[in-house]
């Protein structure tokens, strides 16, 4: 069967109601203070990131020939555009907190500005590519699994549901504009995930570490919270290591993003998304058949 028979077309949505501003718990996450603030790090970087991730795209729009290819472009740079603002809007939260938010802000916008000034277009693509392959299968290491985003606040359930339906839809976008108009070689692309699988994690670390010292927790409690962590995260059967087959795809030579079928519930999301026009909703749905195991 073609990999083409599994592609999702992008679907852009807008004035999305996640009712963020009505009480969510510090610790949203099950009351667990390290898997809340895993996912904060993470929301951090996507204002800053998705505009980069446009940035590296559109850098190659004039040489994009094919029409629909250029469609999926416009569709993606609207989809990541929601993201940011979203996640700002969220942000804002994390900051009425104490969190330190316009100090990763300040970094993260000086680190992205300096990688489109030194960094050629192909390999700034190739990060973006990379994150993006990242992002695809970190949908499918949480969001396919109850244990996961069962203890989830439902509104940001609903938040993270959302923004993993539209990755998984225009998950090839970046790869195709890199292999088929940058015209990237292998070694380029192979490169911009390994430089990004190395990068991202420290960062994300260090993201946590701060504001874990932001709610007030000792040296020795953030030690002993980080090393449970990483347990969860990297213990055999845990979060990261059972989709280790997905990330080692990327380096098949003949590797193309619609060979995978992530999120296998996203007709539950997407039947009920279109009822009800409501993204609190629809992921409820979503996640009922998902802890429902069905």
């Amino acid at each position: 069967m073609s990999h083409e028979t599994h592609i999702r077309p992008i679907k852009p949505r807008e004035k999305l109601d996640f009712q963020l501003g009505s009480g969510i718990p510090r610790f949203w996450n099950g009351g667990d203070a390290f898997k809340t603030r895993f996912f904060d790090a993470m929301s951090l970087t996507f204002p800053i990131g998705e505009r980069y991730f446009i940035s590296t795209v559109r850098a190659y729009r004039d040489q994009i020939a094919d029409p629909h290819l250029l469609q999926e472009v416009k569709d993606f740079t609207r989809q990541e555009a929601q993201h940011g603002m979203v996640h700002t809007e969220f942000n804002a939260m994390l900051e009425k907190q104490g969190l330190n938010v316009a100090w990763t802000q300040r970094f993260l916008d000086r680190k992205f500005k300096f990688q489109l000034a030194r960094w050629s277009k192909a390999f700034n693509l190739s990060y973006t590519a990379a994150a993006e392959h990242m992002t695809a299968m970190m949908c499918t290491t949480f969001m396919e699994r109850a244990d996961i985003i069962e203890p989830f606040d439902h509104r940001m359930r609903a938040v993270y549901t959302w923004h993993s339906i539209e990755e998984v839809e225009h998950k090839a976008v970046c790869f195709d504009v890199l292999t088929k108009v940058a015209k990237a070689g292998y070694f380029t692309r192979i490169a911009g995930l390994i430089y990004f699988s190395i990068e991202y994690p420290i960062g994300n670390w260090y993201m946590v570490n701060r504001m874990l010292k932001d709610d007030g927790f000792s040296l020795l409690q953030r030690a002993k919270m980080l090393l449970k962590g990483a347990w969860w995260l990297y213990k055999p059967g845990g979060v990261f290591l059972p989709a280790l087959g997905y990330y080692l795809s990327y380096f098949k030579p003949g590797f193309h993003p619609w060979q995978h079928t992530e999120m296998g519930r996203y007709q539950d999301w997407l039947t009920a998304f279109e009822h009800t026009g409501d993204p609190v909703e629809a992921s409820e749905a979503f996640t009922a058949k998902v802890l429902a195991g069905a």
